[in-house]
């Protein structure tokens, strides 16, 4: 029993956003899911100018990353699609510091390879028998996806609203869907497991990304470390190559 309860509380201990070692600090980075590809080659930037700490990633929508921070989920840093929960998290007392917007990102209409349903611009996505699919409106991506529609007076009624962009994608990867709108990264990012139709209205609703380390990070040095990687010339570098638009 004694050793039962020795094991209990190790485990326990491992638990958490910044967990140590004797040789080992880990940051917890909550990031738009749209940011995956980009944060994840940041990430490994980040761990060879930093030996001995390493990144952890929580991808998803930002609308949920936001909702976890402010239910008090541990974390360092905080990346969001959107300025509007960015502002969330300023507001639940999570991010104190001032947000830095490192890129901005717009929307494109993706369907399968040869376009079966000839979906060549946003008033086709109007088509009855369509079967799109676009994120929800909470999340960022659902947003714009709600004022270009909108402002372009284009009733839309997608089968399906995601929680974040890559869902979308993926109902369209995988023959889910005829079309879906995503942010121009996540198209390029598919390759040719997509055909990308832009549209000239997408540009009524740009996406802008801000970053910032979290308050109470118990990591706050190497978090802000992460922050200026992101917002330096490194970060500007894979986030350009990734198809993102810098400020």
């Amino acid at each position: 029993m004694a050793a039962t309860a020795v094991l209990g509380v190790g485990l326990l201990s491992g638990c958490g956003s910044s967990s140590t070692s004797s040789d080992t600090k880990t940051i917890t980075v909550f990031a738009a899911a749209s940011l995956k590809q980009s944060f994840t080659q940041l990430g490994t930037e980040y761990e060879k100018q930093h030996p001995g700490v390493k990144v952890s990633f929580s991808f998803a929508g930002s609308s949920d990353l936001v909702a976890q921070l402010n239910n008090g989920a541990p974390a360092d840093v905080f990346a969001s699609a959107d300025q509007a929960n960015m502002d969330k998290a300023v507001k639940g007392g999570r991010i104190k510091d001032t947000p830095t917007v490192f890129a901005t990102n717009t929307l494109t209409i993706v369907t399968p390879p040869g376009n079966p349903a000839h979906v060549n611009s946003l008033a086709d996505l109007s088509k009855p028998d369509l079967r799109l699919v676009v994120c929800a409106p909470q999340v960022p991506c659902g947003a714009a996806t709600k004022k270009v529609t909108g402002d372009a007076n284009v009733a839309i009624k997608p089968v399906s609203e995601e929680s974040s962009v890559t869902d979308v994608l993926a109902k369209v990867t995988s023959g889910q869907a005829d079309a879906g709108l995503v942010y121009v990264t996540d198209a390029a990012g598919a390759g040719n497991k997509v055909q990308t139709v832009n549209f000239p209205e997408s540009a009524k609703a740009v996406n802008s990304y801000p970053i910032a380390a979290v308050a109470d990070s118990k990591n706050s040095g190497a978090a802000k470390d992460f922050v200026a990687l992101v917002t330096g010339p490194d970060g500007r570098k894979i986030l350009q190559q990734n198809g993102f638009v810098l400020p």
